[in-house]
Protein backbone atom coordinates (compact mmCIF):
# COMPACT_ATOMS: atom_id res chain seq x y z
CA UNK A 1 0.00 0.00 0.00
CA UNK A 2 2.99 2.34 0.82
CA UNK A 3 4.28 1.70 -2.24
CA UNK A 4 1.38 2.68 -4.54
CA UNK A 5 0.67 5.93 -2.37
CA UNK A 6 4.65 7.14 -2.79
CA UNK A 7 4.15 6.46 -6.41
CA UNK A 8 1.82 9.22 -6.95
CA UNK A 9 4.49 11.57 -6.90
CA UNK A 10 8.50 11.92 -6.89
CA UNK A 11 9.63 12.07 -3.21
CA UNK A 12 11.09 14.94 -2.06
CA UNK A 13 12.67 16.71 0.79
CA UNK A 14 10.92 19.75 1.62
CA UNK A 15 7.61 18.37 1.98
CA UNK A 16 8.96 15.28 3.98
CA UNK A 17 10.69 18.24 6.20
CA UNK A 18 6.83 19.61 5.86
CA UNK A 19 4.89 16.36 6.66
CA UNK A 20 7.43 15.47 9.70
CA UNK A 21 7.44 19.24 11.35
CA UNK A 22 3.25 19.06 10.94
CA UNK A 23 3.56 15.90 12.64
CA UNK A 24 5.32 16.79 15.63
CA UNK A 25 3.32 20.12 16.32
CA UNK A 26 -0.17 18.87 15.55
CA UNK A 27 -2.56 21.19 16.23
CA UNK A 28 0.02 23.73 17.00
CA UNK A 29 0.89 24.15 13.14
CA UNK A 30 -0.36 27.68 12.35
CA UNK A 31 1.91 29.01 15.57
CA UNK A 32 4.64 30.83 14.65
CA UNK A 33 8.18 31.24 16.24
CA UNK A 34 7.29 34.76 17.85
CA UNK A 35 4.46 33.06 19.38
CA UNK A 36 3.92 32.46 23.18
CA UNK A 37 1.45 29.23 23.73
CA UNK A 38 0.71 27.60 26.98
CA UNK A 39 2.44 30.25 29.54
CA UNK A 40 5.85 30.95 28.53
CA UNK A 41 6.53 28.21 25.63
CA UNK A 42 7.49 29.37 22.46
CA UNK A 43 7.16 27.43 19.59
CA UNK A 44 9.76 27.50 16.62
CA UNK A 45 9.26 27.97 13.37
CA UNK A 46 8.11 24.72 11.15
CA UNK A 47 11.38 24.63 8.74
CA UNK A 48 13.50 24.57 12.14
CA UNK A 49 12.01 21.60 13.67
CA UNK A 50 13.80 18.96 11.54
CA UNK A 51 16.61 18.70 9.59
CA UNK A 52 17.98 16.43 6.94
CA UNK A 53 21.03 14.35 7.56
CA UNK A 54 24.08 14.28 4.82
CA UNK A 55 27.07 12.50 6.31
CA UNK A 56 27.71 9.16 5.70
CA UNK A 57 28.21 8.58 9.90
CA UNK A 58 24.90 10.03 10.27
CA UNK A 59 23.30 8.13 7.89
CA UNK A 60 23.82 4.75 9.10
CA UNK A 61 21.25 5.54 12.12
CA UNK A 62 18.97 8.71 10.89
CA UNK A 63 18.11 10.07 8.06
CA UNK A 64 16.17 13.03 9.60
CA UNK A 65 16.58 14.24 13.14
CA UNK A 66 14.45 16.81 15.24
CA UNK A 67 17.38 17.93 17.98
CA UNK A 68 16.62 18.00 21.46
CA UNK A 69 16.80 21.73 22.02
CA UNK A 70 13.74 21.98 19.25
CA UNK A 71 11.40 18.63 21.43
CA UNK A 72 12.38 21.09 24.57
CA UNK A 73 10.42 24.51 23.24
CA UNK A 74 7.72 22.05 22.31
CA UNK A 75 7.31 19.43 24.67
CA UNK A 76 7.59 19.32 28.99
CA UNK A 77 10.90 18.31 29.32
CA UNK A 78 11.49 16.91 25.44
CA UNK A 79 9.15 14.20 26.15
CA UNK A 80 7.32 13.02 22.56
CA UNK A 81 3.89 11.89 23.82
CA UNK A 82 2.83 8.43 22.31
CA UNK A 83 0.51 10.09 20.01
CA UNK A 84 2.60 12.36 18.18
CA UNK A 85 5.01 9.35 18.25
CA UNK A 86 2.66 8.00 16.00
CA UNK A 87 1.82 10.28 13.97
CA UNK A 88 5.50 11.05 13.21
CA UNK A 89 6.09 6.84 12.45
CA UNK A 90 2.85 6.71 10.16
CA UNK A 91 3.74 9.75 7.95
CA UNK A 92 2.21 9.58 4.52
CA UNK A 93 1.50 12.27 1.97
CA UNK A 94 2.26 13.51 -2.01
CA UNK A 95 6.02 13.11 -2.16
CA UNK A 96 6.71 12.44 1.28
CA UNK A 97 9.44 9.51 2.21
CA UNK A 98 8.30 6.68 4.00
CA UNK A 99 9.23 6.32 7.42
CA UNK A 100 10.67 2.93 8.63
CA UNK A 101 11.67 3.87 12.14
CA UNK A 102 12.15 6.42 14.95
CA UNK A 103 13.21 6.78 18.63
CA UNK A 104 14.16 9.20 20.70
CA UNK A 105 18.08 9.11 21.87
CA UNK A 106 20.25 11.75 23.22
CA UNK A 107 20.50 13.86 20.21
CA UNK A 108 16.87 14.03 19.65
CA UNK A 109 14.26 12.49 17.91
CA UNK A 110 15.52 10.79 14.94
CA UNK A 111 13.91 9.13 11.83
CA UNK A 112 14.60 6.35 9.16
CA UNK A 113 13.51 6.32 6.18
CA UNK A 114 12.08 3.26 4.17
CA UNK A 115 15.11 2.67 2.01
CA UNK A 116 14.13 -0.63 -0.25
CA UNK A 117 10.81 1.21 -0.90
CA UNK A 118 12.11 4.77 -1.63
CA UNK A 119 14.97 3.11 -3.86
CA UNK A 120 12.14 1.46 -5.86
CA UNK A 121 10.16 5.10 -5.84
CA UNK A 122 12.79 6.77 -7.33
CA UNK A 123 14.82 4.08 -10.05
CA UNK A 124 12.13 2.63 -10.86
CA UNK A 125 10.98 4.40 -14.49
CA UNK A 126 14.79 5.42 -14.68
CA UNK A 127 14.71 9.13 -12.69
CA UNK A 128 13.42 11.58 -14.64
CA UNK A 129 11.26 12.81 -12.47
CA UNK A 130 14.14 13.68 -10.40
CA UNK A 131 16.03 15.36 -13.10
CA UNK A 132 13.58 18.29 -13.67
CA UNK A 133 12.80 21.42 -12.13
CA UNK A 134 10.02 21.33 -9.39
CA UNK A 135 7.89 23.43 -11.42
CA UNK A 136 8.05 25.00 -14.63
CA UNK A 137 7.45 28.94 -14.34
CA UNK A 138 6.51 31.56 -17.52
CA UNK A 139 8.44 34.42 -18.04
CA UNK A 140 11.13 35.67 -20.54
CA UNK A 141 14.59 36.67 -19.18
CA UNK A 142 17.32 38.82 -21.09
CA UNK A 143 20.36 38.13 -19.58
CA UNK A 144 22.81 41.22 -20.44
CA UNK A 145 26.46 41.16 -20.65
CA UNK A 146 28.02 44.54 -19.90
CA UNK A 147 31.47 43.33 -21.05
CA UNK A 148 30.12 42.02 -24.46
CA UNK A 149 29.31 45.60 -25.08
CA UNK A 150 30.95 47.71 -28.10
CA UNK A 151 32.99 50.26 -26.29
CA UNK A 152 32.91 51.67 -29.27
CA UNK A 153 34.53 48.82 -30.51
CA UNK A 154 33.64 44.85 -29.87
CA UNK A 155 35.58 43.64 -27.48
CA UNK A 156 38.31 41.19 -27.97
CA UNK A 157 39.21 38.16 -25.74
CA UNK A 158 42.67 39.58 -25.74
CA UNK A 159 41.32 42.79 -23.87
CA UNK A 160 38.73 41.06 -21.73
CA UNK A 161 39.65 40.48 -18.13
CA UNK A 162 39.45 37.71 -16.21
CA UNK A 163 36.76 39.17 -13.68
CA UNK A 164 34.77 40.41 -17.55
CA UNK A 165 34.94 36.72 -18.34
CA UNK A 166 33.53 35.63 -15.42
CA UNK A 167 30.48 37.87 -15.96
CA UNK A 168 30.22 35.67 -19.25
CA UNK A 169 30.29 32.56 -17.62
CA UNK A 170 27.91 33.20 -15.13
CA UNK A 171 25.62 34.78 -17.84
CA UNK A 172 25.62 31.61 -19.56
CA UNK A 173 25.48 29.51 -16.69
CA UNK A 174 22.06 31.14 -15.51
CA UNK A 175 20.95 31.08 -19.20
CA UNK A 176 20.92 27.15 -18.73
CA UNK A 177 19.32 27.22 -15.58
CA UNK A 178 16.41 29.41 -15.97
CA UNK A 179 15.67 27.84 -19.05
CA UNK A 180 15.47 24.30 -17.15
CA UNK A 181 12.95 26.11 -15.30
CA UNK A 182 10.72 27.34 -18.63
CA UNK A 183 11.73 30.78 -18.69
CA UNK A 184 11.96 31.76 -22.21
CA UNK A 185 16.05 33.13 -22.02
CA UNK A 186 17.87 35.32 -24.35
CA UNK A 187 21.21 37.21 -24.41
CA UNK A 188 22.26 40.52 -25.05
CA UNK A 189 24.24 42.14 -27.03
CA UNK A 190 23.70 40.13 -30.15
CA UNK A 191 27.75 40.34 -31.47
CA UNK A 192 29.07 39.92 -35.46
CA UNK A 193 29.69 36.69 -35.96
CA UNK A 194 33.16 36.74 -37.65
CA UNK A 195 34.36 38.21 -34.34
CA UNK A 196 37.23 37.00 -32.25
CA UNK A 197 35.20 37.31 -29.25
CA UNK A 198 32.69 35.01 -30.68
CA UNK A 199 35.03 32.24 -31.84
CA UNK A 200 36.71 32.39 -28.32
CA UNK A 201 33.47 31.99 -26.50
CA UNK A 202 32.83 28.79 -29.11
CA UNK A 203 35.99 27.42 -27.93
CA UNK A 204 33.92 27.38 -23.97
CA UNK A 205 31.24 25.89 -25.29
CA UNK A 206 29.13 29.11 -25.33
CA UNK A 207 26.50 29.61 -27.69
CA UNK A 208 26.40 33.66 -28.07
CA UNK A 209 23.46 34.83 -30.46
CA UNK A 210 24.88 36.63 -33.50
CA UNK A 211 24.44 39.05 -36.72
CA UNK A 212 26.12 39.77 -39.89
CA UNK A 213 29.30 41.43 -39.48
CA UNK A 214 27.78 44.47 -41.77
CA UNK A 215 24.92 44.37 -39.47
CA UNK A 216 23.76 47.96 -37.56
CA UNK A 217 21.81 48.96 -34.74
CA UNK A 218 21.20 52.70 -35.87
CA UNK A 219 17.56 53.01 -36.42
CA UNK A 220 17.29 51.73 -32.38
CA UNK A 221 19.66 54.12 -31.41
CA UNK A 222 17.72 57.16 -33.25
CA UNK A 223 14.59 55.94 -31.23
CA UNK A 224 16.52 55.76 -28.05
CA UNK A 225 18.20 58.54 -28.49
CA UNK A 226 15.19 60.43 -29.24
CA UNK A 227 13.65 58.79 -26.40
CA UNK A 228 15.55 60.44 -24.00
CA UNK A 229 15.70 64.13 -25.53
CA UNK A 230 12.16 63.78 -24.89
CA UNK A 231 12.51 62.21 -21.38
CA UNK A 232 10.72 64.03 -18.38
CA UNK A 233 13.71 63.61 -16.53
CA UNK A 234 16.01 65.33 -18.71
CA UNK A 235 18.30 68.27 -17.25
CA UNK A 236 16.96 71.32 -18.77
CA UNK A 237 19.87 74.32 -19.57
CA UNK A 238 18.12 76.10 -16.14
CA UNK A 239 19.51 73.33 -14.02
CA UNK A 240 22.71 73.15 -15.34
CA UNK A 241 25.24 74.56 -13.12
CA UNK A 242 23.81 74.10 -9.65
CA UNK A 243 23.70 70.55 -10.06
CA UNK A 244 26.54 68.59 -8.98
CA UNK A 245 27.93 66.59 -12.13
CA UNK A 246 27.56 62.92 -10.49
CA UNK A 247 27.16 59.72 -12.86
CA UNK A 248 30.54 58.55 -13.16
CA UNK A 249 30.89 58.95 -16.93
CA UNK A 250 33.52 60.56 -18.28
CA UNK A 251 33.22 64.33 -17.27
CA UNK A 252 33.44 67.19 -20.41
CA UNK A 253 36.41 68.75 -20.79
CA UNK A 254 35.82 72.90 -19.77
CA UNK A 255 33.54 73.97 -23.44
CA UNK A 256 33.46 70.85 -24.72
CA UNK A 257 29.92 69.27 -25.17
CA UNK A 258 27.97 72.02 -23.46
CA UNK A 259 24.92 71.32 -24.88
CA UNK A 260 24.92 67.48 -24.14
CA UNK A 261 22.24 65.44 -23.33
CA UNK A 262 22.02 65.05 -19.62
CA UNK A 263 19.83 63.07 -17.29
CA UNK A 264 18.91 63.15 -13.70
CA UNK A 265 19.31 59.56 -12.78
CA UNK A 266 18.67 60.28 -9.58
CA UNK A 267 15.05 61.57 -10.15
CA UNK A 268 14.26 58.57 -11.97
CA UNK A 269 14.83 56.22 -9.36
CA UNK A 270 13.01 58.00 -6.87
CA UNK A 271 10.15 59.20 -8.61
CA UNK A 272 9.59 55.68 -9.93
CA UNK A 273 10.54 54.30 -5.98
CA UNK A 274 13.23 51.84 -7.66
CA UNK A 275 15.24 50.92 -4.09
CA UNK A 276 18.71 49.35 -4.31
CA UNK A 277 20.17 52.05 -6.57
CA UNK A 278 23.84 54.02 -5.62
CA UNK A 279 21.95 57.60 -4.15
CA UNK A 280 24.98 59.47 -5.67
CA UNK A 281 24.31 58.39 -9.12
CA UNK A 282 23.44 61.79 -9.83
CA UNK A 283 23.06 63.36 -13.83
CA UNK A 284 24.82 61.63 -15.87
CA UNK A 285 25.81 62.43 -20.20
CA UNK A 286 23.83 60.49 -22.61
CA UNK A 287 27.76 59.02 -24.55
CA UNK A 288 27.74 57.19 -27.82
CA UNK A 289 28.38 54.07 -25.72
CA UNK A 290 25.32 54.35 -23.70
CA UNK A 291 22.82 55.02 -26.20
CA UNK A 292 24.25 51.87 -28.07
CA UNK A 293 23.77 49.22 -24.99
CA UNK A 294 20.42 50.57 -24.48
CA UNK A 295 19.62 50.17 -28.34
CA UNK A 296 20.51 46.06 -27.84
CA UNK A 297 18.60 46.06 -25.21
CA UNK A 298 15.71 47.34 -26.88
CA UNK A 299 16.43 45.01 -29.21
CA UNK A 300 16.40 41.82 -26.97
CA UNK A 301 13.23 43.17 -25.31
CA UNK A 302 11.10 44.09 -28.59
CA UNK A 303 8.19 41.47 -27.97
CA UNK A 304 7.48 41.46 -25.00
CA UNK A 305 7.87 42.40 -21.21
CA UNK A 306 10.94 40.75 -19.39
CA UNK A 307 13.19 40.66 -16.73
CA UNK A 308 16.40 42.38 -17.57
CA UNK A 309 19.06 40.58 -15.67
CA UNK A 310 22.16 42.96 -15.75
CA UNK A 311 25.41 40.25 -14.86
CA UNK A 312 28.01 42.79 -14.17
CA UNK A 313 31.62 42.63 -12.45
CA UNK A 314 32.10 44.95 -9.04
CA UNK A 315 33.62 47.03 -11.28
CA UNK A 316 31.20 47.93 -13.23
CA UNK A 317 28.03 47.92 -11.01
CA UNK A 318 28.36 51.57 -11.05
CA UNK A 319 28.25 52.13 -14.70
CA UNK A 320 25.54 49.50 -15.43
CA UNK A 321 23.23 51.39 -12.85
CA UNK A 322 23.72 54.18 -14.95
CA UNK A 323 22.34 52.26 -18.23
CA UNK A 324 19.98 50.78 -16.24
CA UNK A 325 17.93 54.20 -15.27
CA UNK A 326 18.94 55.48 -18.41
CA UNK A 327 16.56 52.91 -19.94
CA UNK A 328 14.18 53.53 -17.30
CA UNK A 329 14.70 57.24 -18.99
CA UNK A 330 14.48 56.18 -21.96
CA UNK A 331 10.02 54.83 -21.01
CA UNK A 332 11.39 51.14 -20.48
CA UNK A 333 9.41 49.44 -17.94
CA UNK A 334 10.84 45.94 -18.04
CA UNK A 335 12.27 44.77 -14.39
CA UNK A 336 15.73 45.39 -14.14
CA UNK A 337 17.78 43.48 -11.82
CA UNK A 338 21.59 43.11 -10.88
CA UNK A 339 23.59 40.42 -10.41
CA UNK A 340 27.18 41.20 -9.18
CA UNK A 341 30.46 39.12 -9.84
CA UNK A 342 33.40 39.93 -7.33
CA UNK A 343 36.56 40.09 -8.97
CA UNK A 344 39.28 37.88 -9.73
CA UNK A 345 42.67 37.57 -8.82
CA UNK A 346 45.82 36.00 -10.32
CA UNK A 347 48.80 36.94 -7.33
CA UNK A 348 51.86 37.22 -9.30
CA UNK A 349 50.85 37.65 -12.99
CA UNK A 350 48.04 39.46 -14.90
CA UNK A 351 46.36 37.49 -17.93
CA UNK A 352 44.01 38.36 -20.57
CA UNK A 353 40.77 35.80 -21.07
CA UNK A 354 42.56 34.74 -23.93
CA UNK A 355 45.95 34.29 -22.14
CA UNK A 356 44.08 32.26 -18.97
CA UNK A 357 42.58 30.02 -22.15
CA UNK A 358 45.51 29.07 -23.55
CA UNK A 359 46.98 28.53 -20.31
CA UNK A 360 44.68 26.27 -19.47
CA UNK A 361 44.11 24.01 -22.72
CA UNK A 362 48.08 23.86 -22.88
CA UNK A 363 48.35 22.59 -19.13
CA UNK A 364 45.00 19.89 -20.11
CA UNK A 365 47.32 18.55 -23.03
CA UNK A 366 49.87 18.07 -21.30
CA UNK A 367 48.68 16.20 -18.23
CA UNK A 368 46.45 14.33 -20.56
CA UNK A 369 50.01 13.71 -22.69
CA UNK A 370 51.67 12.43 -19.18
CA UNK A 371 48.94 9.92 -18.20
CA UNK A 372 47.58 8.37 -21.73
CA UNK A 373 51.06 8.96 -23.61
CA UNK A 374 50.86 8.61 -27.30
CA UNK A 375 47.29 8.31 -27.83
CA UNK A 376 46.87 11.86 -27.23
CA UNK A 377 46.15 12.91 -30.59
CA UNK A 378 43.51 13.04 -33.54
CA UNK A 379 40.20 15.17 -33.60
CA UNK A 380 39.06 12.84 -30.69
CA UNK A 381 41.91 14.26 -28.44
CA UNK A 382 41.22 17.52 -29.75
CA UNK A 383 37.59 17.58 -28.42
CA UNK A 384 38.57 15.73 -25.00
CA UNK A 385 41.11 18.43 -24.59
CA UNK A 386 38.78 21.55 -25.65
CA UNK A 387 35.72 20.00 -23.27
CA UNK A 388 38.19 19.53 -20.34
CA UNK A 389 39.70 22.90 -20.39
CA UNK A 390 36.20 24.60 -20.70
CA UNK A 391 35.27 22.27 -17.45
CA UNK A 392 38.41 23.53 -15.76
CA UNK A 393 37.95 26.97 -16.44
CA UNK A 394 33.97 27.02 -15.84
CA UNK A 395 34.48 25.50 -12.19
CA UNK A 396 37.38 27.45 -11.28
CA UNK A 397 35.24 30.96 -11.96
CA UNK A 398 31.79 29.33 -10.90
CA UNK A 399 32.28 27.53 -7.50
CA UNK A 400 32.31 30.43 -6.02
CA UNK A 401 29.51 32.88 -4.58
CA UNK A 402 29.45 35.22 -7.05
CA UNK A 403 29.63 38.06 -4.68
CA UNK A 404 33.10 37.12 -3.65
CA UNK A 405 36.81 37.14 -4.89
CA UNK A 406 38.19 34.28 -7.00
CA UNK A 407 41.95 33.85 -6.71
CA UNK A 408 43.30 31.36 -9.29
CA UNK A 409 46.74 29.84 -9.28
CA UNK A 410 48.19 30.82 -13.05
CA UNK A 411 51.69 29.94 -13.04
CA UNK A 412 53.01 28.31 -15.50
CA UNK A 413 54.07 25.35 -14.03
CA UNK A 414 51.44 24.57 -11.92
CA UNK A 415 50.22 22.11 -14.00
CA UNK A 416 46.00 20.64 -14.18
CA UNK A 417 46.01 17.82 -12.25
CA UNK A 418 44.24 14.83 -14.08
CA UNK A 419 43.68 12.91 -10.05
CA UNK A 420 41.93 14.61 -6.99
CA UNK A 421 38.75 16.42 -6.35
CA UNK A 422 39.95 19.65 -7.62
CA UNK A 423 37.12 20.81 -9.55
CA UNK A 424 36.30 20.76 -13.32
CA UNK A 425 38.79 17.92 -14.27
CA UNK A 426 37.55 15.58 -11.52
CA UNK A 427 33.84 15.72 -12.62
CA UNK A 428 34.46 15.15 -15.55
CA UNK A 429 36.77 12.31 -15.41
CA UNK A 430 33.91 10.59 -12.73
CA UNK A 431 31.49 11.13 -15.62
CA UNK A 432 33.67 9.29 -17.77
CA UNK A 433 34.01 6.25 -15.50
CA UNK A 434 29.97 5.75 -15.44
CA UNK A 435 30.32 5.41 -19.34
CA UNK A 436 33.77 3.07 -18.66
CA UNK A 437 31.56 0.36 -16.79
CA UNK A 438 28.45 0.21 -18.71
CA UNK A 439 30.62 0.04 -22.10
CA UNK A 440 31.85 -2.89 -20.12
CA UNK A 441 28.56 -4.49 -18.77
CA UNK A 442 27.83 -4.36 -22.32
CA UNK A 443 30.68 -5.99 -24.12
CA UNK A 444 29.78 -8.84 -20.79
CA UNK A 445 26.55 -8.92 -22.21
CA UNK A 446 27.54 -9.63 -25.80
CA UNK A 447 30.24 -12.58 -24.60
CA UNK A 448 27.44 -14.24 -22.85
CA UNK A 449 28.39 -13.22 -19.47
CA UNK A 450 25.71 -11.18 -18.19
CA UNK A 451 21.73 -10.90 -19.13
CA UNK A 452 19.94 -7.60 -20.25
CA UNK A 453 19.08 -5.86 -17.25
CA UNK A 454 15.87 -7.20 -16.19
CA UNK A 455 12.68 -5.27 -15.33
CA UNK A 456 12.22 -2.94 -12.59
CA UNK A 457 9.17 -5.06 -11.12
CA UNK A 458 11.56 -8.11 -10.92
CA UNK A 459 14.30 -6.69 -8.73
CA UNK A 460 14.79 -6.44 -4.79
CA UNK A 461 16.47 -3.34 -4.22
CA UNK A 462 16.49 -3.95 -0.51
CA UNK A 463 20.11 -5.59 -1.86
CA UNK A 464 21.20 -2.18 -1.83
CA UNK A 465 22.61 -1.96 1.42
CA UNK A 466 25.90 -0.01 1.19
CA UNK A 467 26.15 3.16 2.80
CA UNK A 468 27.94 4.22 -0.48
CA UNK A 469 24.17 3.64 -2.44
CA UNK A 470 21.69 5.34 0.45
CA UNK A 471 24.00 8.39 0.67
CA UNK A 472 24.51 8.85 -3.56
CA UNK A 473 20.09 8.73 -3.65
CA UNK A 474 19.67 10.59 -0.81
CA UNK A 475 21.65 13.52 -0.62
CA UNK A 476 22.39 13.99 -4.54
CA UNK A 477 19.41 12.38 -7.06
CA UNK A 478 16.38 12.87 -4.34
CA UNK A 479 17.65 16.76 -3.71
CA UNK A 480 18.37 17.74 -7.15
CA UNK A 481 15.06 19.30 -8.38
CA UNK A 482 15.07 21.39 -5.63
CA UNK A 483 18.62 22.78 -6.15
CA UNK A 484 17.55 23.34 -9.98
CA UNK A 485 14.66 25.69 -8.54
CA UNK A 486 16.64 28.10 -6.33
CA UNK A 487 17.52 30.88 -9.38
CA UNK A 488 14.42 31.03 -10.45
CA UNK A 489 12.74 31.47 -6.76
CA UNK A 490 15.32 34.04 -5.85
CA UNK A 491 14.75 35.73 -9.49
CA UNK A 492 11.36 36.42 -8.72
CA UNK A 493 11.67 37.15 -4.69
CA UNK A 494 9.98 40.94 -4.54
CA UNK A 495 11.97 43.81 -3.10
CA UNK A 496 15.10 43.20 -1.98
CA UNK A 497 16.56 46.51 -4.31
CA UNK A 498 18.24 46.78 -7.59
CA UNK A 499 20.76 43.45 -6.83
CA UNK A 500 19.66 40.17 -6.72
CA UNK A 501 21.90 37.65 -5.08
CA UNK A 502 21.69 33.84 -6.72
CA UNK A 503 23.17 30.52 -5.34
CA UNK A 504 24.87 30.61 -8.93
CA UNK A 505 27.95 27.95 -7.23
CA UNK A 506 25.85 25.49 -5.94
CA UNK A 507 25.62 23.57 -9.27
CA UNK A 508 29.24 23.47 -9.44
CA UNK A 509 29.70 22.83 -5.86
CA UNK A 510 27.22 20.01 -6.05
CA UNK A 511 28.74 18.18 -9.02
CA UNK A 512 32.48 17.81 -7.25
CA UNK A 513 30.47 16.75 -3.95
CA UNK A 514 28.84 14.16 -6.29
CA UNK A 515 32.04 13.45 -7.77
CA UNK A 516 33.51 12.46 -4.26
CA UNK A 517 30.94 10.33 -3.18
CA UNK A 518 30.77 8.60 -6.19
CA UNK A 519 34.40 8.20 -6.52
CA UNK A 520 34.34 6.70 -2.76
CA UNK A 521 31.45 4.33 -3.81
CA UNK A 522 33.43 3.24 -7.15
CA UNK A 523 36.84 2.01 -5.78
CA UNK A 524 34.64 0.34 -2.86
CA UNK A 525 32.57 -2.04 -4.65
CA UNK A 526 32.69 -3.64 -7.33
CA UNK A 527 29.86 -3.67 -9.64
CA UNK A 528 30.09 -5.84 -12.25
CA UNK A 529 30.65 -8.99 -10.02
CA UNK A 530 31.06 -12.49 -10.89
CA UNK A 531 28.72 -13.75 -13.46
CA UNK A 532 26.85 -16.17 -10.99
CA UNK A 533 22.92 -15.89 -10.95
CA UNK A 534 22.43 -15.61 -7.27
CA UNK A 535 24.56 -12.20 -7.85
CA UNK A 536 22.54 -10.65 -10.23
CA UNK A 537 20.04 -9.04 -8.33
CA UNK A 538 22.35 -6.81 -6.73
CA UNK A 539 24.32 -6.53 -9.61
CA UNK A 540 21.61 -5.08 -11.77
CA UNK A 541 20.18 -2.87 -8.34
CA UNK A 542 23.35 -0.96 -8.69
CA UNK A 543 23.27 -0.26 -12.41
CA UNK A 544 19.52 1.09 -12.35
CA UNK A 545 21.28 3.27 -9.07
CA UNK A 546 24.38 4.14 -11.43
CA UNK A 547 22.52 4.36 -14.79
CA UNK A 548 20.48 7.04 -13.23
CA UNK A 549 23.26 8.63 -11.39
CA UNK A 550 25.01 9.07 -14.92
CA UNK A 551 21.59 10.80 -15.99
CA UNK A 552 22.27 12.93 -13.41
CA UNK A 553 25.65 14.10 -14.29
CA UNK A 554 24.39 14.70 -17.90
CA UNK A 555 21.63 16.42 -16.41
CA UNK A 556 23.63 18.94 -13.93
CA UNK A 557 26.46 19.29 -16.13
CA UNK A 558 23.90 20.38 -19.25
CA UNK A 559 23.25 23.51 -16.86
CA UNK A 560 26.99 24.23 -17.28
CA UNK A 561 26.73 23.74 -21.21
CA UNK A 562 29.35 20.67 -20.83
CA UNK A 563 28.89 18.17 -22.78
CA UNK A 564 29.70 14.41 -20.88
CA UNK A 565 32.96 12.50 -21.64
CA UNK A 566 32.47 9.34 -22.32
CA UNK A 567 35.63 7.93 -22.64
CA UNK A 568 39.44 8.61 -20.32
Amino acid sequence: MMENIEELSPLRITPTVRALSSALRGKREDVHGSSRVNGDRVFPEPEKLWFKESSAKNLRNRDFLSPTTMLNTLYADGQVPPAVMSRVLSLRGSGVLPVAGGEVMGEGLRVRVDRAVTFRAVLAGGAAEYLKALSQRQGCVVLNCPALHPKPNTPSPDTMSLGQLRTVLLADHMGALLRRQGYAVSFCPTLPEDSDIISFLRALGIDWPTAPGNWTNEEREEKIQDSLEKSQYREREMERGRRASGGGGRKAEEGENEGALRINLKQVFQEEGLPGYDPSLGTCTVNRDGVSQLAQLDLSTADSMVTALHVTSCQDEFRQQQIAMLWRASGAKHTQRHLVCGPVKTPGSHLTAAQYLQLRRGQMKEASEMKYGDQVEGQTWEDIIKVMTSATVRFELLSTVHTSPVTLDVKREGGVSTKGPRGGVFVMYNCARLHTLFDSYERGVEKGLYPEIPEDSQLDFSALKEEGEWLLLFNYLIPFSELLEQSGQALDSEGGGARVNIKTEQICKFLVSLSKDFSSYYNRVHVLGEPLPHLFNQMFCRLYLLRALRELYHSALDTLNLPPIRQL
